[in-house]
């Protein structure tokens, strides 16, 4: 489990508007030029994003490999009990932690296991159901999704972080889609962050769409 496991703002509750800001200490960096306007940060962000993904491509495979079982075995801590469970996971994409095995023994523990789908730009993300030998197609970025099933509300959710700070709020790829999709689920469910501990920044400069996961579970 991530060692910043301070009191965070519950699911579906929003960020302090960017106004907060200015009282952050000075000694964070990076941070942008200039404060409180949506423009800089997401100019920042995307900045920041950019060196996080060079910076987790330039592992090895066997060093990610590495980092990807000792974040599984946090997993296990951080979820206890599968069976009976929905967990939300992904199919990794540009250096995330391959997580790939782990589904499968959450699958040999009585648990199932769902895939994120995008439909659309702007909407929430729709889970399918996912067992080995199910069939899959190409989706957005070239990611493998389930072709077919019903869509299905986790009881736990893994999202892969490209960045993510100590309040646990994840720097994505700039979509919004895991954040509009805990905004939408009709019960909450246990919102787990998962990336490399290089990935941990001083903050994301939470903005009032952003809601905060539960925790975020790293390879320290």
């Amino acid at each position: 489990m991530d060692r910043d496991n301070e009191a965070s703002p519950a699911i579906g509750e929003y960020a302090s508007p960017p106004c907060f800001m200015h009282e952050l200490s000075p000694d964070f960096q990076p941070k942008p030029e200039r404060t409180g306007a949506w423009g800089d940060v997401a100019r920042w962000r995307k900045a920041e994003r950019q060196r996080l993904i060079d910076a987790r491509l330039a592992m090895s495979a066997q060093e990610r490999a590495g980092r990807a079982e000792r974040i599984a075995a946090g997993l296990d801590r951080a979820i206890g009990r599968v069976s009976g469970r929905i967990v939300s996971a992904y199919w990794p994409f540009r250096g995330e932690p391959d997580l790939r095995n782990w589904t499968i023994r959450v699958i040999e523990r009585g648990g199932r296991i769902a895939l994120p789908v995008v439909i659309r730009k702007g909407w929430p993300l729709e889970f399918r159901i996912w067992a080995p030998g199910d069939p899959l197609e190409r989706g957005v970025w070239n990611i493998l999704v389930p072709s077919r099933g019903p869509a299905v509300e986790p009881d736990i959710v893994v999202a892969p972080v490209v960045g993510f700070d100590a309040a646990n709020y994840r720097l994505g790829y700039g979509g919004g889609f895991y954040d509009r999709t805990l905004a939408a689920m009709t019960r909450r469910p246990l919102a787990l962050g998962v990336g490399y501990e290089t990935a941990r920044i001083a903050t994301i400069y939470p903005q009032p769409h952003d809601i905060a996961l539960s925790a975020v579970v790293t390879d320290a």
